[in-house]
């Protein structure tokens, strides 16, 4: 096909996504659920690290290259242009004047997390021993907006109908556009180190394209079958249809990327908020400690204890996890202190120019693709112990809520458990990446809805509202 044709055919299929995105989102309105204008920060947020920063979207638009959106997704964001770093502290800005409104159940909140508050008074304190203080202290505001967002989410009018919003606002735009990108654009489209080709979409790598859309795709099955379930919502044909095309997005993108550690995270979780809705674990909450821990525990064997073979070969990776154990055993003894780490995200810029014992390609990383190992070397023994306290606090506080709100606590524990999975293949506690943002979400939403208290200001026209117990923490007027 000729240049022009090319670019004809993208003009064409650009139309008919954007008009298809605008059907979805006018399906998908209801009048009925109360939503603030606040929703749309944490929209913006995600849209930006669920895709390319907005240096690099500016530069493709103009076709000039704008200082830092070409250097990887994740240094671009960090240490990347000043427009990035303008938007972030716009949305910073924005979440705390948001928040300053809504200051009782803030509080309230944070109390009542002390686990994520001494990770973030540590992280800080990090700072004073990385090489590069400044940089790691703009990267730690980042960490306190991706805080703030969650925020704005629990302490909305509903959370449920919050996250629900969330899901279809974020996945109409990034899911449809990156099939586009994929189908009818080189932008969509890219080569990994061994020079073999790989489907990026609207991110800059595959398993950062995976990773966005099994976050999308887990709210999108939990929001189908609260639609399933809902049948006196008088939206709930337009809704059923809504979540239903969002979720076969979010599945043809996931075969897409070709992103097993997200296929396989996307699967454990489906299990998981499947579970939640039996009769056998509502009856007994219990018995979720042992689907959890029997499928994290056969896991964490089979790949390091001598079933690797099958588990790999099943992910479609090779025996040393597509050379990530070579970067494991190399990494691991340039940690500048063992117990307190390099500072907070500073180690890639102070050592990881000096790593020996790569091949060719894995020169000039960025990631362990390990968050266990990735907080060691940041953070050191203390971060690991902090982060596991973190971990294990929102799946004690997800399974607390579960007993009295299991709608919103089959998402979140599906969130804390394949956090859990893909940080061992992948930096998923990592700044600005959708899983760590799901565990501090996971923390929060446990700590409303474990309270079994219903808020004064929840509508008597969401039935499974008012059945769950929403959350005391609602915004003020």
């Amino acid at each position: 096909m000729s240049e022009k044709g090319r670019e004809m055919s993208f003009a064409l299929a650009f139309i008919a996504c954007a008009t298809g995105t605008a059907g979805l989102f006018y399906l998908d309105r209801d009048k009925s659920q109360r939503i603030s204008w606040a929703l749309w920060l944490p929209v913006f947020w995600l849209l930006i690290i669920g895709s390319r920063p907005v240096s690099a979207w500016i530069g493709i638009w103009t076709g000039t290259e704008v200082a830092g959106a070409a250097t990887g997704q994740l240094e671009s964001q960090l240490d990347g242009s000043p427009v990035d770093a303008a938007v972030f502290f716009l949305l910073l800005i924005g979440g705390i004047f948001v928040l300053a409104r809504r200051k009782k159940q803030v509080v309230q909140l944070l109390q009542a997390s002390v686990p994520i508050l001494l990770f973030f008074c540590y992280t800080v304190s990090s700072v004073l021993w990385s090489k590069y203080p400044e940089a790691a202290f703009k990267r730690w505001t980042k960490d306190v907006g991706e805080l703030a967002m969650v925020l704005i989410i629990v302490t909305e009018f509903d959370p449920v109908v919050a996250l629900r919003r969330i899901f279809s606002r974020v996945g109409f735009i990034l899911l449809p556009a990156s099939v586009l990108l994929i189908r009818y654009s080189d932008i969509g489209r890219g080569y990994d180190p061994d020079g073999h080709p790989m489907n990026t979409g609207v991110t800059t790598n595959k398993n950062t394209l995976g990773l966005i859309t099994f976050f999308i795709a887990l709210g999108a099955v939990w929001g189908l079958l609260h639609a399933l379930r809902d049948k006196g919502d008088i939206n709930r044909r337009r809704h059923l249809i809504t979540r239903a095309v969002l979720l076969a997005f979010a599945v043809t993108v996931l075969y897409m990327a070709h992103s097993a550690t997200s296929v396989a995270c996307f699967g454990l979780g489906t299990v998981l908020i499947l579970a939640t809705i039996s009769p056998i674990f509502k009856r007994r909450p219990s018995r979720l400690h042992g689907l959890v821990f029997t499928i994290l525990l056969s896991g964490v064997v089979l790949i390091f204890f001598g079933g690797e073979s099958l588990v790999i070969g099943a992910l479609g990776r090779d025996s040393t996890l597509t050379g990530r154990t070579d970067i494991w055993n190399a990494v691991i003894p340039m940690c500048p202190n063992p117990l307190i780490g390099a500072g907070f995200e500073s180690f890639w810029n102070s050592y990881g120019g000096s790593i020996e014992g790569l091949s060719r390609y894995q020169q000039g990383i960025n990631s362990a693709h390990n968050g266990y190992i990735e907080v060691y070397l940041n953070l050191g023994w203390v971060g690991i112990v902090l982060i596991s306290i973190v971990v294990i606090d929102a799946y004690r506080r997800s399974i607390a809520a579960f007993r009295r709100s299991p709608e919103i606590a089959g998402l979140m524990l599906a969130y804390v458990a394949t956090a859990a999975i893909y940080s061992i293949t992948e930096a998923g506690f990592r700044i600005l990446t959708p899983t760590w943002i799901s565990v501090m979400l996971a923390t929060m939403a446990g700590t409303v809805y474990a309270s079994g208290r219903v808020g004064s200001r929840v509508k008597k026209s969401m039935p499974l509202a008012v059945a769950y117990n929403p959350p005391v923490f609602s915004p003020e007027k």
